[in-house]
């Protein structure tokens, strides 16, 4: 099976790594940086300060408004983006495939020439709170902030990668600046371009364009610890939000595609156990999933459910039995479906420029190194039923993480859900 054969990675001398994968069926070229410096890098008192430099990049450079990024870039119908996670940030571009000058002229611009006007900056924290408030006026969203902090309490892997917005909004230009003057450089940064692109060309772009970038800063941050433990905040809402989590795995562990093959099983989908039983079956949640989030050195393995105050009693016991009977009952036909998913929706999102593009990043700034496709699906096709269920086990052990929003009142206690999953 393959699909990648054609990517290329080059190291220049100050560190940057240049990455490719062409596709010449396409049109367009996703081109972005992935900058390997997130949420957790931050020191407390400036949590959220990875997220606003995210957005005041866009805000003006020495050579260009905010207003002009948005009309070049949109001038050759091409579209900017930007995300920011627990360990990364990410500037991204698409257009079409003559114009991938432009993206890296923008991108490389914006990372490397910012102004952080302060007019700009005040217009944008007050955005950014905006941005806080509706995440917190949207349980299914703000309940897995409520599980992280709870699974890595008092430590930067717990905070929340949007600050609070006391503390974003006391933010001043000089640590926003002095945050990207600490921890971008171009040892930690990937350049990654997918689609209609010439790897040579690329490098030479890059090249020219970032090398302003400093060659090395430290990370900082520090090691992840997971504890568990209880959070439930009573809501006036018309559904109860629960998020049940377990310490999960990291990338590079052994176990990452066999606990991803189990999560896959177990709820990551119609046909998996916990749609079944808990909504198919009993009619207990509209909707119910686990999930898989995976760190440098940690993870989070978890539960979410929505749910009517009515049926809370009787959800999470069966979540809790279900979670059980599955570490223990796994089988070859459901580890052979869920193979498939998983390979299906990895040989599916091949066809999108940015997620080429965004995959080959991630990997490098994980791994050190591009996955081949080939190899990938090898490890997947690995898993069996003793491994996948080994996975779950090792997780299992772990003490849990229970975050609860909502009318909670019928919540059984933090204690009896340990008792159930003893």
């Amino acid at each position: 099976m393959t699909g990648d054969d054609g990517v290329r990675v080059t190291t220049l001398d100050n560190g940057l790594r240049v990455a490719s994968d062409p596709m010449t069926s396409v049109e367009t070229v996703s081109l972005g940086a992935w900058v390997g410096i997130g949420a957790r890098h931050e020191a407390p008192e400036v949590n959220g300060v990875s997220h606003v430099l995210e957005h005041m990049a866009f805000k003006g450079t020495e050579r260009r408004t905010a207003r002009a990024i948005a009309e070049e870039i949109e001038a050759v119908g091409g579209h900017l983006n930007a995300y920011t996670s627990h360990e990364n940030t990410a500037y991204f571009a698409k257009v079409l495939k003559d114009d991938i000058g432009l993206a890296a002229d923008i991108i490389a611009d914006i990372l490397q020439n910012a102004v952080m006007d302060p007019d700009e900056l005040s217009r944008e924290l007050a955005v950014i709170v905006q941005e806080i408030g509706h995440a917190h006026d949207t349980p299914d969203d703000i309940i897995f902030d409520h599980l992280q902090a709870t699974a890595f309490p008092d430590q930067s892997l717990g905070r929340s990668v949007l600050g609070s917005a006391e503390r974003v909004l006391a933010m001043r230009r000089e640590t926003i600046i002095g945050h990207m003057q600490d921890h971008y450089s171009a040892a930690r940064t990937i350049v990654a371009g997918a689609g209609q692109t010439d790897h040579d060309a690329l490098v030479d772009l890059a090249q020219r364009q970032f090398r302003a970038l400093p060659p090395d800063r430290p990370a900082g941050g520090d090691e992840a610890r997971y504890v568990g433990g209880d959070y439930r905040e009573s809501r006036d809402l018309e559904q109860v939000h629960v998020a049940l989590g377990f310490e999960g795995l990291a990338f590079r562990d052994d176990d990452y595609y066999a606990l991803s093959v189990f999560s896959t099983l177990f709820g990551g989908g119609m046909s998996s156990r916990l749609f079944q039983e808990v909504r198919e079956k009993r009619g207990l949640a509209y909707s119910i999933h686990s999930f898989q989030s995976s760190y440098s050195d940690s993870g989070l393995f978890g539960i979410y459910a929505a749910t009517g105050e009515a049926d809370l009693a009787e959800l999470i016991p069966v979540v809790c039995d279900e979670f059980a009977r599955a570490c223990e009952t796994v089988d070859e036909k459901e580890v052979r479906r869920a193979r498939t998913q998983l390979k299906a929706g990895m040989l599916m999102s091949l066809e999108s420029t940015t997620a080429r593009c965004e995959r080959l990043a991630r990997q490098l700034l994980v791994f050190g190194r591009h996955l081949p496709l080939d190899e990938v699906v090898a490890k997947i096709d690995a898993v069996d039923a003793r491994r996948a269920a080994g996975a779950a086990k090792r997780i299992k052990a772990s003490r849990p993480a229970l975050a609860a929003l909502g009318p909670i009142a019928r919540l059984e206690s933090f204690e009896r859900v340990c008792e159930r999953l003893g």
